[in-house]
């Protein structure tokens, strides 16, 4: 799936968000989740919603509502007092002491008498102010054994009350993406601005769903987020560069997606649990993290487009694990704990790119500056030198071998010849003027029959030429192979099989040799490990932004495959 289909799949989300947390807050009321009915003389709860916020505090089936939408249905025994007011004692100005109730008022719980349709009207819409008590201490006059639980909302400011945060979701939408997309923030996360956005905004936008109350709506709610996290998992799936990883990142990231979508269906209509709302986070949270993990981990061995490698491997492994964790941020921020935790992380990254990340940055691209100025300047030198022994050496071999001839000195002019021809070769090496007119498959074919005079045994080349890459990926790809092969007659033993394939979207170069392989580690301790030519293979892959994979099979024989693709 390229960028573009998963920018236009974060969009269709993020507008259902949108629509669908402006309509709650604009057009929707509180569904309480409490039914009623009359029994006898009273109107009794019969039905509780498991999620109503009325249930917490202990409202169950079976209570007897007192008063409904401010009418009083139950008149309880009450403590009356005198009403005269009291007077404050004339030498200290102090009130007297509350005195004493004069009665109980009525003396035994009363049922008021109420019009049949007003009650009826009053059954028939959905209750949002109450107040209920158990059957029990109807039965006991005294006033102070009658504990009551009230359920008040007007059915509409509970709902308006996420206002804020529906306001929050769309800053966020804007500035996260703006920004992002911009480019302040760097070119590698550039592509996943819009993602990233819809993945942290969600949360916020769909909070009016959860303040309704309403089953559909409170499952819609659970599933819109955890569908907003898939097209930032997808996008950063894309950039792990192990295809085992990334299959592994593609189950994990589909069990997250199903389970949290499942536990909030779930959840929806039934009585909470204990762990719900740290399991439904820790699922949803890890739908894109995992990926993000995968493209910063230590399978990461290219740098982006157009960034020295070192710095790149820094920077891009620090980018993806934040932005993989960002959306877990906002899905706590999105809840009972508001805006601040979202507000220190991204203070927190702030500050860690301000002061850390980016100087480390600057070093490593300083060094890896160097380390490109040091091989341009290599390749440079090569072709001056190429150069003076063409249009020196050689021309003066040329007429040498044609006076010997003439001479009649037939062994001096075979000797002579040798020497033309380890001249004429080195300059090929050094200059390669068949890997600058005809590619690097032609340049390969040349090169395997010169290493297979050496190797002692069977060297084969299968190639297949889908196009020509970039010049400096051809130059690359030729130096790589230059090296294995070295390697390969000098610490392995043939046969030995070239593979060489290239299309437009990128090519791909793989050695392997029958010898006992590489010692492990070697790969990735070349740098101080005196490996110097699996060093050099290395830089030169990162300079155009490759992979390189160095490994020794299980069964022996060293393997290296270089990888490259078009950005």
């Amino acid at each position: 799936m390229d960028q573009r289909t998963i920018d236009r799949l974060a969009a269709v989300i993020a507008v259902v968000a949108l629509v669908i947390g402006l309509a709650t807050i604009s057009l929707g009321r509180i569904d309480s989740g409490i039914r009623l009915a009359t029994s006898g003389d009273y109107v009794v709860v019969s039905e509780v919603h498991p999620r109503n916020p009325a249930a917490r505090y202990g409202l169950r089936p079976g209570m007897i509502v007192t008063e409904l939408q401010g009418v009083t249905l139950v008149r309880l025994p009450q403590y009356v007092y005198s009403a005269i007011e009291p007077t404050p004692d004339p030498a200290t100005g102090e009130y007297p002491q509350q005195k004493d109730p004069i009665g109980v008022e009525p003396a035994v719980p009363t049922v008021v008498d109420i019009d049949p349709v007003a009650l009826a009207g009053l059954l028939a819409r959905s209750p949002t102010n109450l107040m209920a008590i158990e059957p029990v201490y109807l039965e006991q006059a005294s006033p102070d054994e009658q504990p009551s639980v009230q359920l008040y909302d007007d059915g509409i400011d509970g709902i308006r009350t996420t206002l804020p945060s529906y306001v929050v979701g769309v800053m966020l939408l804007i500035l996260i993406g703006w920004w992002l997309a911009s480019g302040r923030a760097g070119a590698t996360v550039r592509p996943l601005g819009t993602t990233l956005a819809v993945a942290t905004a969600v949360p916020f936008l769909v909070a009016p769903l959860a303040a309704s109350w309403v089953t559909l709506l409170l499952a819609m709610g659970s599933a819109l987020i955890a569908l907003a996290m898939v097209p930032l998992a997808i996008a950063l799936m894309t950039r792990i560069e192990d295809e085992d990883d990334r299959r592994f990142a593609g189950l994990a990231v589909s069990a997250c997606t199903v389970a949290a979508i499942a536990i909030g269906l779930v959840a929806a209509g039934s009585q909470p649990w204990s762990g719900e709302g740290l399991a439904t986070w820790a699922l949803i949270a890890a739908i894109p993290l995992l990926p993000g993990l995968g493209a910063a981990g230590p399978m990461r061995r290219s740098a982006g487009p157009g960034m020295p490698a070192a710095s790149g491997r820094l920077l891009e492994s620090t980018e993806y694990a934040v932005i993989g964790a960002t959306p877990g941020v906002a899905l706590l921020a999105g809840g009972a704990s508001g805006i601040l935790p979202l507000l220190f992380w991204f203070g927190l990254i702030l500050a860690a790119g301000r002061f850390t990340i980016r100087p480390l940055a600057r070093l490593a691209s300083r060094a890896a500056l160097q380390r490109d100025l040091v091989v341009a300047a290599t390749e440079a030198e090569r072709a001056r030198v190429a150069a003076d022994i063409h249009d020196d050496a050689l021309q003066e071999l040329t007429l040498l071998v044609h006076r010997l001839d003439a001479a009649g000195d037939t062994e001096g002019a075979e000797i002579a010849r040798t020497v033309s021809d380890r001249l004429r070769a080195i300059c090929g090496d050094l200059r390669l003027p068949i890997l600058d007119d005809l590619g690097v498959g032609p340049a390969l074919d040349w090169l395997v029959l010169r290493i297979e005079r050496l190797a002692g045994g069977e060297v084969r080349l299968e190639r297949s030429d889908g196009s020509r890459p970039p010049a400096e990926v051809e130059l690359a790809f030729f130096r790589v192979a230059q090296e294995a092969l070295s390697n390969a007659v000098k610490h392995g033993r043939p046969p030995i099989l070239v593979r060489y394939s290239s299309t437009p979207g990128g090519a791909s170069l793989t050695i392997d040799d029958a010898g006992p392989g590489i010692e492990p580690g070697a790969g990735e301790t070349a740098d101080h490990g005196g490996h110097f030519g699996l060093l050099n293979m290395q830089q030169r892959a990162e300079a155009i932004g490759a992979i390189l994979d160095v490994r020794r099979w299980p069964g022996g024989g060293t393997h290296v495959k270089l990888d490259w693709r078009a950005r």
